[in-house]
């Protein structure tokens, strides 16, 4: 139908041809024979992409394999060192006896503690650094003179407004329990 326009204008779904050099209609769709589905991370592939939209992985042809020995080598060899790191992390992970109180500092036992979603917790973590970096730069920086002062109680300003903002967040972002007077 594209063809019956004398005058068409470009269009991002249509592409770039002129009428005289091509006489039919070009399709935009993908060949049958390109595999359906990403193999590196399971995602559909959009219509007649070449490339993975999440991953960014290569498009195969259909039930084509396309490793080559030198691929195949690399791969194994990545995987094994993978595995084989995973076991000496597992096993010194393993042999280390940690204090019982570090429990109560895993993110899930503050979480029950304080009684805040996550999101709100977090920004308050956040708001809770940046005071922390408010009260450094008092301990790392030392004014000899006005303008190193200034430029100190600006940074200080600056932390400050950064935790406010950030536990101005987390009440924000803080669902109402069910408990709580309207």
């Amino acid at each position: 139908m594209a063809e019956v326009i004398h005058d068409p204008q470009q269009e991002f779904w249509r592409p770039a041809m002129a009428l005289e050099d091509a006489p039919e209609v070009v399709s935009p769709a993908a060949p049958a024979t390109l595999a359906e589905a990403c193999s590196r991370c399971g995602t559909e592939f959009m219509i007649g992409s070449r490339f993975c939209h999440t991953c960014g992985a290569h498009r195969p042809e259909k039930n084509a394999v396309v490793t080559t020995s030198a691929g195949r080598a690399t791969r194994d060899f990545v995987a094994g060192a993978f595995s084989w790191l995973q076991s000496a992390v597992v096993e010194v992970y393993k042999r280390l006896k940690f204090p019982a109180w570090l429990r109560y500092l895993h993110f899930h036992e503050i979480k029950n503690w304080i009684g805040l979603p996550t999101p709100s917790l977090v920004a308050f973590m956040i708001g809770l650094g940046c005071i922390v970096g408010a009260v450094g730069v008092s301990l790392f920086y030392r004014a000899s003179n006005l303008a190193e002062f200034q430029a100190i109680q600006m940074w200080r300003i600056e932390w400050l407004l950064a935790a406010t903002a950030s536990f101005v967040a987390g009440i924000l972002l803080k669902r109402p329990s069910s408990n709580d007077p309207d």
